[in-house]
């Protein structure tokens, strides 16, 4: 039996492959029918902008002046006000979890207000249990106060209070829209899992229905057999990462900043990386049930966790980011964040593609490896 690669017999294995894609619903619905779904799962179902916090307003002073505020607070598009009666009721409220915070007018509010020397104190009460909610409260009523003293004193024909005026501009997401980064991070996540639960059923697939003895009985070459199950599977995988990143652009309105063949070849080279995990889980268990099993375990709850997607990596404990050194998505998700938000921000491509060719190496060689051409 030659150990050259033969391209005939490459093709013929593809062929016969491609068939059994055709053929095999699940493997359709896998790469065309979840991504999609698991996107606009991602898109709508998850949200890191507050923009409607609920919060009580505590009306002690009646004064036109407070009323004016109030109005503010009302006209204000981040935040939803109910009024109560007193502050002891507005604070069981909080409690149960109906308002995010209150805002206390006090009695001598418009009294303070028109001395220059004092300061009219305005009270803020938040649920410290959510600090990251919390502080949107804090900081969207400071808004809306910073913007009533401004119009206050405008009105009245006096200087402004503000000296000083800060317009923050975001470089990379001009909107500050959580989805801009979030939904690149998703496209990571689903192609993990895609990628992993393509490649994880083929060769179990192929022991449990017994043709994994007609092949090993032909000539075909541990290479040949190989890449007759990456080639098919990595078009349908690519495909699916094409049909996600234009899902992401024209239906859920994200913006994309870079190229086309830098998209292709970073995502080669996590889709290398990814199937060769399947094919390895695939080759050790000979399982299907267990295959899919472990390929989710091994892929979605590292991709997630560890990512980098949802929990800042340099939060985490030192030995948790070293091991997030040796996992694929987390730089994917930093080359898709960079090409969505950024464009072409070359160290960064580079280090990722370096890190994910390196991997792809490393599990496409462990399952060569474990690939045997004879029964045991």
């Amino acid at each position: 039996m030659s150990n050259a690669l033969s391209f005939r017999r490459l093709n013929a294995l593809c062929y016969k492959e491609t068939l059994q894609i055709i053929r095999d619903p699940s493997s359709n619905i896998i790469a065309f029918v979840l991504p999609i779904l698991l996107l606009f799962i991602f898109g709508y179902g998850i949200n890191l902008d507050a923009s409607a916090v609920r919060i009580g307003l505590v009306m002690q002073d009646t004064s036109p002046e407070a009323r004016r505020f109030a109005f503010n607070l009302y006209g204000s598009p981040y935040l939803q006000v109910t009024t109560g009666l007193n502050q002891a009721d507005m604070e069981r409220t909080m409690i149960a979890g109906k308002v995010r915070g209150i805002v206390v007018i006090p009695l001598d509010f418009s009294k303070k207000l028109k001395h220059q020397k004092n300061i009219a104190p305005l009270q803020i009460i938040t649920d410290g249990s959510e600090p990251n909610t919390a502080n949107f409260v804090q900081n969207y009523v400071s808004g809306v106060w910073k913007d009533w003293l401004v119009q206050r004193a405008v009105e009245r024909g006096e200087p402004s209070p503000v000296d000083i005026s800060i317009e923050p501009r975001y470089w990379f997401n001009p909107s500050a829209e959580s989805r801009n980064y979030l939904i690149p991070g998703s496209i990571t996540i689903i192609m993990t899992v895609i990628g992993t639960l393509l490649t994880s059923l083929v060769v179990a697939r192929e022991w449990e229905r017994g043709t994994m003895e007609a092949l090993l009985a032909s000539p075909v070459t541990r290479t040949e057999l190989l890449l007759s199950k990456l080639l098919p599977y990595y078009l349908l995988g690519i495909i699916s990462l094409f049909l996600c990143v234009g899902v992401s652009v024209l239906i859920l309105k994200v913006p994309y900043q870079g190229s086309i063949m830098a998209l292709w070849a970073i995502g080669s080279l996590f889709l290398t990386s990814s199937l060769g995990v399947g094919l390895l889980i695939s080759t050790l268990l000979r399982n299907q049930f267990n295959a899919a099993q472990a390929a989710l375990n091994a892929a979605f709850l590292p991709a997630l966790m560890l990512s980098g997607f949802i929990y800042e990596i340099r939060s985490m404990p030192a030995i948790i980011q070293a091991v997030t050194y040796l996992i694929p998505a987390r730089y994917f998700v930093t080359a898709m964040q960079t090409l969505f938000q950024a464009g072409h921000v070359w160290p960064l491509l580079l280090n990722s593609g370096l890190f994910l060719f390196l991997s792809s190496v490393l599990f496409i060689g462990l399952t060569a490896i474990k690939t045997k051409l004879r029964l045991e």
